[in-house]
């Protein structure tokens, strides 16, 4: 297995995103296009990308079809426009792996939709997506929505880095 990445919200085949987020696309095709580019610009296919939910709002044989352009492994934890259709669906849809729930990563890292309470005595990060190009702050959360990373797929390398404070770099 290759690096390991993570993204959040494409909201692939979404019109209304691109007005209600401010995205820089005429229209869903380009906007889908982009996204596919942006994926496979840094993701080898040996790759594993956690989607961090609200991935598709085509039915399954488009979102199959975008699915299979993308490079690397992809496991889907299911976010809030994703709960309509099964594990099942998603899976057909082309998924490697698909949560219904938050997960656990390396110990340390809470992989979510939702950003998740966290409290400063809480020793984890919370990688989630769901707000866009809202940011909380702290080093307790790392949003991954597309709209932050130029609709690629962050490292979990970068993610590290980005929370190690400047004086121990």
């Amino acid at each position: 297995m290759g690096r390991v990445f993570v993204i959040s919200d494409h909201h692939f085949g979404h019109g209304k995103i691109i007005d209600f987020e401010s995205r820089p696309f005429r229209h869903a095709d380009e906007m889908d296009e982009y996204m596919i580019q942006q994926w496979n610009s840094v993701v080898a296919k040996e790759d594993k990308v956690f989607h961090l939910g609200d991935f598709s709002f085509y039915n399954k044989d488009k979102t199959r079809a975008i699915v299979e352009r993308l490079n690397g492994h992809k496991f889907l934890i299911l976010g809030n426009h994703d709960r309509g259709r099964s594990i099942a669906w998603w899976l057909d849809a082309g998924f490697q792996e698909v949560s219904e729930f938050p997960i656990i990563y390396q110990s340390f890292f809470l992989l979510s939709h939702e950003p998740l309470y966290m409290n400063k005595h809480m020793p984890y990060v919370n990688i989630h997506g769901h707000i866009h190009s809202q940011k909380y702050e702290g080093k307790h959360y790392f949003n991954a929505s597309v709209e932050l990373w130029d609709y690629k797929p962050v490292s979990f390398d970068e993610i590290k880095n980005s929370l190690v404070p400047d004086e121990e770099q």
